[in-house]
């Protein structure tokens, strides 16, 4: 059981960050390999603005860092595991979602 604020409060920003589906777009990309924002806006389809607004909203959360790269930024995980973590969270998340074990799943929408 979670008691400690500090992986409490690590989760919640984790949740945070997934709860946009551009941000997972965009996590989804940096998972595959680093890149400057203008190619993730491009690659998106969201204007260079608000993928800004989700890139600081990433870092914030600890998610991703900046790499200076010449006189351009580069974005990337901030650490190699989360990769990982998102691959299995995606693997785990379907496997739950394909798993009807509830015998009420159909009438109440649960399980």
């Amino acid at each position: 059981m979670l008691t400690v604020a500090s992986d409490i409060e690590v989760l919640a920003r984790f949740g945070r960050a997934l709860a946009d589906p551009i941000r997972c777009r965009i996590l989804l990309a940096l998972r595959e390999a680093p890149a400057y924002p203008a190619d993730l806006a491009d690659a998106l389809g969201v204007s260079r603005t608000r993928l800004s607004n989700h890139l600081a909203c990433l870092r914030d959360c600890g998610l991703v860092v900046t790499v200076p790269d010449g006189r351009r930024t580069r974005y990337e995980l901030a650490d190699v595991r989360l990769a990982h973590a998102l691959d299995d969270l995606r693997s785990a998340v379907v496997a739950v979602a394909t798993d009807r074990t509830c015998a009420d799943a159909d009438d109440k929408g649960c399980c």
